[in-house]
């Protein structure tokens, strides 16, 4: 067996000398410096290690960065969306509010004498009869309502009270073909008997003379005969006559001033001589 590789120092010599070696040059670079050369083009070179081994954190940092302000967006845009739905929600409320503060307004403005005395109902439902236009609203007997009652919407004249039930009524609209009511030209008082054609935008103006002084425009208001609606509400505006000789009176088209295909609050009216009964005097 060859020894010659296994002749040397034994482990603890070698230990002992590199420690001794490993002080010795501490105190040395300590004092003197010695390695400061050796040591900036050491670091230099270990440098791109450095920043290769930092490279994996800082992306991940910067990933988790991206992510975090990607959440945050997206975080930020649910709330600016659920802000912005309840407040087009807020906005649609108070356009309806606007239009339905407007309507009663225009309602209780309308043009009526002022001793009738007037109780705003609202519309329930709409009869779905084909034949007949009636509708039912939110007042009674209770409320001193009472057959033959003219209603009214901001408008002009709507119907009046055909059937009255303690908390509800029907209501008669001008337009079915079973109402009359008497008007008079606003321009020069010509009176005529308006009936109701079927049909919501139309009125027949009965028997109209080939002489009378109408024309298309004229607007008709109630005359107040019969007694039953007071005098100068608009009901109808003339819309077209024809005058064919060979029948013995002119056709005469008029539309209803009132809007009766879109009514909500109506009007109910008292003459002077008719009282509201209490507590409900007048009901706004």
């Amino acid at each position: 067996m060859n020894l010659n590789f296994s002749v040397g120092p034994s482990l603890q010599h070698r230990l002992a000398l590199g420690l001794l070696l490993s002080v010795s040059l501490i105190i040395f670079d300590h004092k003197f410096n010695g390695f400061g050369t050796t040591r900036v083009y050491l670091n230099s070179l270990v440098s791109p290690l450095q920043y290769l081994a930092n490279l994996p954190g800082e992306l991940l940092s910067a990933s988790a960065t991206q992510l975090a302000s990607h959440q945050q967006l997206l975080d930020e845009n649910a709330q600016l969306t659920l802000q912005a739905t309840l407040m087009s929600e807020e906005l649609q409320r108070m356009t309806f509010l606007k239009e339905e503060n407007n309507r009663l307004r225009r309602l209780l403005n309308s043009p009526t004498n002022v001793n009738i005395r007037k109780l705003v109902a609202e519309l329930m439902a709409v009869d779905n009869n084909p034949y007949s236009h009636q509708i039912v609203v939110n007042k009674g007997t209770i409320n001193g309502v009472f057959e033959g009652q003219p209603v009214l919407d901001e408008s002009g004249v709507v119907g009046q009270i055909m059937q009255v039930s303690s908390t509800n009524s029907r209501v008669l609209l001008i337009a079915d073909i079973t109402h009359a009511i008497p008007v008079r030209v606003a321009r020069n008082n010509v009176r005529l008997v308006a009936t109701g054609s079927g049909s919501l935008d139309e009125l027949h103006i009965q028997h109209v003379p080939h002489s009378a002084d109408l024309q298309v425009g004229d607007l008709l208001l109630s005359s107040g005969l019969g007694k039953v609606f007071p005098e100068g509400y608009p009901v109808a505006e003339i819309t077209s006559i024809v005058r064919d000789e060979s029948r013995p009176f002119a056709v005469v088209r008029a539309k209803p001033i009132a809007q009766l295909d879109r009514l909500k609050y109506l009007l109910l009216l008292w003459t002077d001589e008719q009282e509201l009964p209490e507590p409900e005097e007048i009901e706004q």
